[in-house]
């Protein structure tokens, strides 16, 4: 589990599954990549199968009422894109 800093952050993000499961997950940062919003995600409490180190990219689109809509990204070579992305930005950060 996350460390209990995160749990009234502003950075939690509530995300209900086709069931109608709600997770929660830590924003770790909003990366552009080919005209597309992608955010990187953690578990506030890890799901079954992830380590503590491994976070989830998700499509980000806005709806036509203004709301923000998440879907789990699947493709390999995008996943591995915007974490390069995330790194090169983290790197000219320091």
């Amino acid at each position: 589990m996350i460390d209990d800093e995160y749990e009234d952050d502003d950075d939690i993000v509530t995300l209900v599954t086709s069931d109608g499961t709600e997770e929660q997950f830590i924003e770790i940062a909003g990366i552009a990549y080919k005209g597309k919003y992608y955010a990187i995600l953690h578990p506030v409490e890890l799901l079954e199968g992830m380590d503590e180190d491994e976070a989830l990219v998700f499509r980000m689109t806005r709806n036509k009422d203004g709301s923000d809509s998440y879907e789990i990204e699947l493709d390999d070579n995008i996943i591995d894109a915007v974490f390069e992305e995330y790194n090169r930005l983290l790197d000219e950060a320091e």
